[in-house]
Order: C-alpha cells, then sequence, then structure tokens
C-alpha cells in the first residue's frame, strides 16, 4: 500500500473536510493516483539531519524536501496531510555501492537484466534501501558486451519513469583488471592485465571510457596493474570513481593512485594484503594524512568478513570515511536450501548454528564470495562492532556514500530543505518500518500503521 492508499484509506478522510475548494482538490489527487501536489508533513518524530538526531517535523512536497519557515512565514498554510510517526526516526535512505544481486537475482549472469534490476530495486526497500549500484564482477569480454549495453538501456528508460523502487545509481565494474592473486570469488580464467592500458579497458567492455561514464559510477581495479596511472587518472576525469581492490599494493602504489584521482578502497581487509608494520599496503591509506580526505572505503560489516576488532581499528582511524557496503549476492533475502551463484560461480549458504549468521562460500571451498547481509544488518553490526553511536552508524550508510558518489546532498544522504524525498523510518533497533521514494511511501512493514489525518485549511 502506498500512501496514496494509506491516505485514502484514512478513518479521518472524511470527518476532517468541511471545505468545497480542499475536496475538490483532495478529488483530483484521488483521481489522478497523486499526492504530489499535496504538502504532507511528518509529525511526532525524529530527524537524522545535519549528523544529529533532532526533535522536528518533515515536511514534503512534489518530492522533495520542504524548508518549514517558508511554508509558515511565505506561504502561509498548513499541511494538507498530516502523518503521526509516534515517535520513530526518519532518516536519509540507505546507499549501498556494492551488491552483486539478491532475491535469486544476480546482475552479472542474469537472462533477463530487465526483470533482475526491477526485482532487486523492489526487494531493497524493505531494508530501507532507497539507492544502489548493481554490481558486476569479473566475467569474459562477450559477456560485458552483451550485457552492459543492455543496462545503459533500461537506465536510459528509467530516467522517465516514476518507479516506486531503490534508485540505481549507476553500475559498479568490479574487474577483471584484479590481481590473480587477491581473486577472491572471481573466476581467474577471465581475469586481465592493463597490458594496453586505457586500450584494453576499452577492448573488453566493448565501450570507450567516455560511453561508460553514462551509466557507470565506479569501477574496481587493482592499482599495481596500472603502474603509470593513467587508466585511473582517465577514468576519474570522466567522473567514475576508481576504487582500490582485489590487490596485493604496497601503500606507495596506493597513495599514488589516490593522487592520480581514486577515491575508494573495495571492501577494506578483504582480498588485498594484510597491514604490516613495514608496509601497510592499502590498508594504510587511511591513517596517512595527507591522503586522509581523499578517501572512503567500504566495509562489509556483516559479523563473518571482517572482525568487530579490525573494523574498529578502520573507524577509529578514519571514522569520515566508512562506507558501509553488504556486497550481498543472489541469496540474500531468500531461505536456505538451494544452489545460489556470484556470477558463474556456485555458491552455498552455511548457516553458523550458534549465532545464526548465513556465510555464503564457494561451492565446495573455504573461500568467501559475497553475503547474504542486508544494509540495515550492516548498520547495527558496525554499532556492535565500534560502539559509535546510531548517528555515526547512519553516516556510514547515507552521507559517506553519497559524497562519495558527489550526489550529496540533493540527491541523497540526507534531509536537507530542497532535497529528493527518498527516506526511510525506523526504530531505535534500525528496524525498517517504511521506505519512501520521490515522497511516497514504497514499501511498509505489515505492523506499521502511522495516524494520518487530512488537514485542509481553507
Amino acid at each position: 500500500m502506498n500512501l496514496f492508499d494509506q491516505v485514502f484509506n484514512s478513518d479521518e478522510l472524511q470527518s476532517s473536510i468541511n471545505d468545497t475548494t480542499h475536496i475538490l482538490k483532495l478529488h483530483s489527487a484521488h483521481s489522478n493516483k497523486d499526492l504530489s501536489n499535496l504538502l504532507i508533513q511528518f509529525t511526532n518524530c525524529r530527524l537524522f539531519y545535519d549528523s544529529k538526531i533532532i526533535k522536528d517535523d518533515l515536511w514534503i512536497r512534489n518530492g522533495l524536501i520542504e524548508n518549514p519557515r517558508k511554508i509558515f512565514f511565505e506561504e502561509k498554510r498548513q499541511a494538507d496531510v498530516q502523518i503521526d510517526l509516534n515517535g520513530l526516526l526518519i532518516s536519509p535512505g540507505f546507499i549501498d555501492v556494492q551488491i552483486n544481486g539478491g532475491f535469486g537475482r544476480d546482475f552479472t549472469i542474469d537472462a533477463n537484466i530487465d526483470e533482475c534490476l526491477n526485482e532487486v530495486s523492489k526487494g531493497l526497500l524493505k531494508y530501507g534501501v532507497t539507492a544502489f549500484c548493481p554490481t558486476v564482477i569479473s566475467s569474459d569480454s562477450s559477456n560485458y558486451k552483451n550485457l552492459l549495453p543492455k543496462i545503459r538501456d533500461y537506465l536510459n528508460k528509467e530516467k522517465s519513469c516514476k518507479k516506486l523502487s531503490s534508485k540505481i545509481l549507476g553500475l559498479h565494474l568490479e574487474g577483471p583488471f584484479i590481481n590473480k592473486e587477491k581473486l577472491g570469488a572471481h573466476d581467474i580464467n577471465v581475469l586481465k592485465t592493463l597490458e594496453n592500458g586505457l586500450k584494453t579497458l576499452e577492448d573488453i567492455y566493448g565501450m570507450s571510457v567516455n560511453e561508460l561514464r553514462k551509466f557507470v559510477s565506479i569501477l574496481t581495479l587493482a592499482p599495481e596493474l596500472d603502474p603509470s596511472n593513467e587508466v585511473v587518472k582517465k577514468l576519474t576525469d570522466s567522473g567514475i570513481v576508481v576504487s582500490l581492490g582485489h590487490s596485493k599494493a604496497n601503500l606507495k602504489q596506493g597513495e599514488n593512485a589516490v593522487l592520480s584521482g581514486a577515491t575508494f578502497i573495495t571492501h577494506l581487509f578483504n582480498a588485498m594484503l594484510p597491514f604490516h608494520h613495514r608496509d601497510p599496503h592499502l590498508i594504510g591509506l587511511l591513517s596517512n594524512f595527507n591522503l586522509e580526505s581523499h578517501i572512503f572505503y567500504g566495509v562489509i560489516s556483516d559479523g563473518i568478513h571482517t572482525h568487530p576488532s579490525a573494523i574498529n581499528i578502520a573507524y577509529k582511524s578514519h571514522p569520515n570515511g566508512l562506507v558501509l557496503v553488504t556486497d550481498a549476492m543472489s541469496a540474500m533475502g531468500l531461505e536456505d536450501g538451494r544452489v545460489h551463484h556470484i556470477g558463474n560461480q556456485a555458491v552455498q549458504i552455511v548457516k553458523d548454528l550458534t549465532t545464526k549468521k548465513r556465510s555464503a562460500y564457494l561451492q565446495g571451498t573455504t573461500t568467501l564470495c559475497g553475503s547474504v547481509a542486508t544494509m540495515d544488518d550492516c548498520v547495527r553490526n558496525l554499532i556492535s562492532s565500534t560502539e559509535c553511536s546510531l548517528v555515526e552508524a547512519l553516516r556510514c550508510a547515507t552521507e559517506h556514500p553519497a559524497k562519495l558518489l558527489g550526489i550529496y546532498p540533493l540527491n541523497g544522504g540526507s534531509l536537507n530543505y530542497g532535497a529528493k524525498a527518498n527516506f526511510t523510518i525506523i526504530d531505535d533497533n534500525i528496524n525498517v518500518k517504511a521506505t519512501f521514494i520521490n515522497g511516497d511511501l514504497a514499501w511498509s512493514c505489515s505492523d506499521w500503521s502511522p495516524l494520518i489525518k487530512c488537514k485542509f485549511i481553507p
């Protein structure tokens, strides 16, 4: 049930309206199934706003967050619809910049990529995710040449659609330009070097960087494969975020890549050389004071991929750079008992009988291959790992990924005035109660029943 249905099923609807003008206004909204021209006020709630949790109301109209001072003092009006949240917390929607699939679908190998993207976009809403970067892992060139144009065309069509689903912020291409000795769950047979630099990259993907930049947001590569940083510079100059990962790079190679424009580290600690006191490798970028302000780093906070102590060390070293990612694969959102895939690799799900946590391993191995975690789980796990505040944890799922992608604050990661009204409603345990897209209710849990009042004031 979307917000339109919630409002027009409200018990107070008829009794609260006695003005002809506003009855006509309501009738028009009802006929068009469109509340966008109505001023909606969320009250009796708290907001995660400007790195604080404050007790205040949230006002939205036309899919955007409104400034109440302008409404009170310039428009001199009250809300058309008022929604009482009974003390719940409104947060900007979560953003997942590394997710391989979910709900039985895989972005790399799905035969019907349009259906795959639609299903995952809808499914993520119940975990508070309002935007994400579908992640395509290392493939052979023929798969890229078949898949990438389809995703490009899908995203072009989506620009004119008003779906109530999580927004796609562009692809994350993870590979195939990664180190064979740190391949993780990637297929060693499809990995490539950057032997001829940019030409190799464009040949493998079947597109120029100028074409890729229109629908690719992040590209993960191992910096030691690009010693001149020619590829890093070209990608970042075009607006694509370069992420360092699946790598045996030393600290100096990492520093040079960052100085050339790289701004992200893919799933810190995983598929890279460990910290060493003589060469901390890529992990050392977190505490390099000359580079710190430039680097973000992804953490899979699922209780499996990264030990809580390691997460705590990273967070304490560079709290403003941590970006929570799920790295979820096709089994996310599903029960156990079937074979899943990440790319073309078969995966088995193992459940720990003590902790009840589920882990994804390449079938017949002990190699972790993506997670089955959801973003709300990752926020909770970050708090338990670091003892950080709820505010600090929410920043890592909202503000930080938005800043990484350059869309903060108006297009993601904030509740600032003028920002898109893409947000989630949660309780203090980060249980998601409802998720809104463009100011409309896109998903709600079965026990969410806010008090809705229609206050049409003449």
